[in-house]
Parts: structure tokens; C-alpha cells; sequence
């Protein structure tokens, strides 16, 4: 099944369901890109260097037989190679056995210390996260400017950036406003204040853990539950629909078949059945006592969320 697109600022589409990779080991990899392309109807793929699995995405591309010019491909920029965007970049597209990205996103306002004790997550001797604190996301974004300018991505943008750190410290030094920000966007963490600024300002919003996380609650909703039997549809296809309805581009992980299909298709189903009103329903599940942040690492920084304590690795 065919997923709509929607426009990028920059005139190119997207479309509005990918296959999120995060979490998903290396061998399952292989064979859900390759199941999702070939057989389930997507064409886009989501990705990223420090989920560990880039070299296996590619190889599902290869062996799924889908031309590379009919995917939407996405990587990330990781926290430890904010001073070397282009480097990180030539290996990611090696990984990943192309010549360029669709889109690349800096995974998060964070610059760890390259140099540090480890590649991923360096700490402090105290075990608190390296973070460069001193460290300018304007510098991160004007390389990231300059490999799009160079034609290695399509289009570039961001992922867990709040309202205060795209006004304060990325836009008003911008030449290329960012044509999405994924974050973490389902039913308990619908962040409406946040989507609605990133509309005003022609970012597309990106739903990453759409049905939560591993034993999740949301499934268990009686919101979504009751619009599901409403409509003969599961209470995933629901979570889903109530996300793509809202032009919110959403990215379901799986690595099993049956609900690689089931999330695409599910999906699509439920954004035609919702109404606007079961959409503002749902809208205020959250308000009503649920809100719920499943992804808090522990950077030890304000990022500016509503809803997210600063937590600091080592000392909570």
C-alpha cells in the first residue's frame, strides 16, 4: 500500500509513513527493510549511525530490488561527531551503499566530547554525560548547510529540538530552515504546543515511538480502544491514524511482517475513518492525566521540553 507524501519546505515529498530502524538488531534488520519495500508498500526508511544497524538497512535496500531513486532515505548526525559533520556523513552513506541521503537530521542538540571515553555515550569521571556545554548548535547546523549545499543530502533537519533551542540558538542563524524535527510525538506526549510552531514555521513534524515504547501503556488506552472497536480496527492502527491525520509524518519500528503491513496499512485506514472531532478527542487524552514521556536520556541539559526534568546520568 502506497503511503501519501507530504511537501518539505524545500519542494521535495516525503512520505507520511516510514519504517523506524531504532532498536531493531542488526540480522532482524535486514530482512523488515527488505519485507517493508518489497512486499508492504513502503518508501521510506528511517535511520541512523548510532543505532548500530546502518550497513544492514543498506543490505535490505540492495535485496529488496527497489530502485534507490524510489526511497526516501534518512539518516542522523550523532552527538559525538557534531565537529566533523561531513566526515560522519561519508560514513553513513558508506554504510549505507549510497551517494546520498534524502535527508539527514542532527539526532540531538547535544555535542558529546568526540575525545572522550567512549564513541556513543562518553561520561565524566563523576558519570554524568561529556557534554561540550561551551559547543554552538549554529556551528553543527552551518556543516550540515554546507552538505546539502554540496548535494550529499536532499534535505536536512532535526530531531529532539525544542521551541526555545529552534528559536534561540538554530533559526536566527539559519540560512536553510530545517525542513522537519522528529521528536517524540503519540497520544500521551502529543507536545501540541510544539507542532503547532513547527507548522508556523514550515518544519514538518515527525512522530518517532509513535505506539510508546516496549510495554507501552498506549495500546492499552480506552480512548483509542473505543474509536478501535468504533471503527473495526486495532487500537495500533488508531495510535497511528491519529498522528497521520494531524500531517504528522510517523514512524512505527517493528521487525515482525505481519505488523510491518498491519502499521502501514492500519495506519491509512484510521486517518480516512477519524474525524476531526475523535482527533481533538484524542488530542486531550494526554491533558487528562496521562502525560507520558517514554524517551528522558539522562544529558544532563535543559532542552526545553515541557514535561522533562533535566536527569543527570551517575546522580538520579
Amino acid at each position: 500500500m502506497a503511503s501519501p507524501k507530504i511537501k518539505l519546505n524545500n519542494g521535495n515529498e516525503i512520505p507520511i509513513i516510514g519504517l523506524g530502524t531504532w532498536q531493531s538488531k542488526p540480522d532482524e534488520v535486514i530482512n523488515a527493510v527488505e519485507y517493508a519495500l518489497k512486499e508492504a508498500g513502503y518508501r521510506h526508511i528511517d535511520c541512523a549511525w548510532a543505532y548500530d544497524n546502518e550497513k544492514e538497512v543498506g543490505e535490505g535496500i540492495r535485496r529488496s530490488g527497489v530502485p534507490r531513486s524510489e526511497i526516501f532515505l534518512t539518516s542522523k548526525l550523532w552527538c559525538t561527531h557534531h565537529g566533523r559533520v561531513e566526515a560522519a556523513l561519508d560514513e553513513t552513506l558508506a554504510n549505507l551503499g549510497t551517494d546520498y541521503l534524502d535527508l539527514y537530521l542532527v539526532h540531538w542538540p547535544i555535542h558529546l566530547n568526540p575525545n572522550g571515553n567512549h564513541p556513543k555515550f562518553p561520561t565524566r569521571p563523576d558519570g554524568s554525560r561529556d557534554v561540550l556545554t561551551d559547543w554552538k548548535i549554529r556551528d553543527t547546523w552551518a556543516q550540515m548547510e554546507a552538505v546539502l549545499a554540496k548535494g550529499k543530502v536532499r534535505a536536512i533537519g532535526v530531531s529532539n529540538f525544542s521551541e526555545r533551542i529552534l528559536e534561540q540558538d538554530l533559526l536566527p542563524y539559519a540560512k536553510v530552515v530545517p525542513a522537519v524535527n522528529q521528536v517524540e510525538l503519540h497520544l500521551y506526549n502529543p507536545q501540541l504546543k510544539l507542532v503547532e510552531y513547527l507548522k508556523s514555521k514550515g518544519i514538518v513534524p515527525q512522530a518517532y515511538s509513535p505506539l510508546g515504547s516496549t510495554n507501552s501503556p498506549l495500546l492499552e488506552d480506552e480512548t483509542a480502544g473505543a474509536l478501535a472497536k468504533k471503527y473495526e480496527l486495532s487500537p495500533a492502527d488508531i495510535l497511528l491514524g491519529y498522528l497521520v491525520a494531524k500531517d504528522i509524518v510517523t514512524l512505527p519500528k517493528s521487525v515482525n511482517p505481519k505488523r510491518i503491513k498491519s502499521n502501514i496499512e492500519g495506519a491509512l485506514a484510521a486517518a480516512k475513518k477519524l474525524t476531526k472531532e475523535d482527533v481533538e478527542k484524542l488530542d486531550g487524552v494526554a491533558a487528562s492525566g496521562k502525560q507520558m514521556r517514554l524517551i528522558q536520556p539522562p544529558w544532563g541539559v535543559d532542552l526545553g521540553f515541557d514535561n522533562w526534568p533535566v536527569r543527570v546520568q551517575g546522580r538520579d
